[in-house]
């Protein structure tokens, strides 16, 4: 794949050329030169585009796709595309299709179904067989086939002892462990944050508590295996604060955020409309303001969109009979910029490859060419129009976003919208 890029915007704290604005010549898939000005006397494709900025490709440390089992929600082939044209040139696919990704073979299928693709697809196996949270899954027969790390999606882990085992058997190969932050006895049947709009609108209420005594927990099983943990999507301010006390003492842990729960809190459930019925729910402003301090100051280590397609006969019910989920790629970047700078959106979405074992590419001559194109200023509204994924299960609908995502060029690929 050979390609021209006509004036971009480097956004990489790591290129020679940041923040500069250059054309970047692609030959056979690696930036060949990064100049002022570049002629194309080989008439390589050349990419303009309104205010075009470029940095690393984004990574998406939870996306569910459906396939297999649930193709009518999506499938990896369209999710693969709509994570492109998201701007994001890697995710981390999570185990729960049917049957559960809990195998070699499994791992071996879902790797490649997304053979081939511009936005590479990383396995998440299931921690436990089936995700039934009672037997450990084979977790180093997964390793082996190439998963990154493993996660009953959504389901706590509600034995210690497991929890404790899993954490022990997975330092043997350096595997990452990811538990679900909720404790379910405290929980119960809760499906929106207990707090004042639960109680007014009726709802029933699934408390603060059950996310952070679940991270206590954890975190006294992390410093007595001496293990390696992953905490996805966590959601209160006491939360933040527990994390922060265990990465003061060295303990092995990191955490992400879903976008949905910085942007949105628990004032979106007056309508009763499902598409804010997420797991974890929407807290507080006060929860989502500690989380972005999180973030700033470093405790917590990415965001995610924990893209979740789920199908309109499955949304499209009473608040408490609904799945949780939505979908989140299409939003990222135009979600994020309405609480943060663009070169700490750029960061945000570019943190986390490390962690999970993806190797990071920079803006420079002679990297492979591993790239995000978007225009940061503009302002539209978020629309159904908007979205490529097979389920239309966005919080974000009717809401002003702030930045457009052109695509990527990635894998000797180029997706563009």
């Amino acid at each position: 794949m050979n390609a021209l890029i006509k004036s971009a915007t480097i956004v990489d704290s790591k290129s020679d050329f940041h923040n500069e604005t250059v054309d970047i010549l692609i030959e056979k898939g690696r930036i060949a030169k990064i100049s002022k000005r570049i002629s194309n006397p080989n008439n390589y494709r050349e990419i303009k585009r309104d205010n075009l900025h470029v940095s690393q490709g984004w990574f998406d440390s939870s996306v569910s796709f459906g396939e297999p089992g649930f193709e009518e929600r999506e499938t990896i082939e369209n999710g693969l595309k709509t994570a492109a044209q998201s701007g994001f040139t890697a995710v981390a696919l999570n185990a729960n299709a049917n049957p559960v990704i809990d195998s070699y073979a499994d791992i071996t299928f879902v790797k490649a179904k997304a053979n081939n693709k511009a936005t590479s697809l990383y396995p998440i196996g299931a921690l436990t067989t089936a995700s039934n949270g009672k037997d450990l899954a084979e977790l180093f027969d997964m390793k082996n086939a190439g998963a990154i790390a493993f996660y009953d999606y959504q389901k706590p882990i509600t034995n210690p002892n497991l929890m404790k085992i899993a954490l022990q058997y997975a330092s043997n190969f350096n595997g990452l462990v990811c538990s679900f932050p909720q404790e379910s006895k405290i929980s119960g049947h809760g499906v929106a944050n207990e707090h004042i709009n639960s109680t007014r609108l009726g709802l029933k209420g699934n408390p603060a508590l059950a996310e952070e005594l679940q991270i206590a927990r954890d975190l006294f099983l992390l410093e007595y295996t001496e293990g390696k943990l992953h905490i996805p999507t966590i959601s209160t301010a006491k939360s933040v604060e527990l994390i922060r006390t265990a990465k003061a003492k060295k303990l092995d842990v990191s955490c992400s955020v879903a976008i949905h729960n910085l942007v949105l809190t628990d004032d979106s459930l007056d309508g009763f409309d499902t598409r804010y019925k997420v797991l974890p729910p929407l807290r507080t402003q006060k929860d989502c303001d500690a989380l972005i301090e999180g973030l700033k100051d470093g405790t917590i280590d990415m965001v995610t969109t924990d893209h979740n397609p789920i199908d309109i006969e499955d949304k499209k019910r009473e608040f408490d009979f609904a799945k949780y989920g939505t979908i989140g790629l299409e939003s990222a970047f135009g979600a994020l910029q309405t609480i943060f700078t663009t070169k700490k959106s750029i960061s945000l979405l570019t943190q986390g490859k490390e962690r999970f074992g993806i190797k990071e590419s920079t803006i420079n001559e002679g990297e492979i060419a591993d790239l995000s194109l978007f225009n940061p200023d503009a302002n539209y509204q978020f629309e159904k129009s908007n979205i490529t994924s097979r389920s239309k299960n966005s919080a974000f609908l009717g809401m002003e976003l702030i930045g457009e995502t052109y695509g990527v060029i990635a894998n000797n690929k180029i997706v563009l919208k």
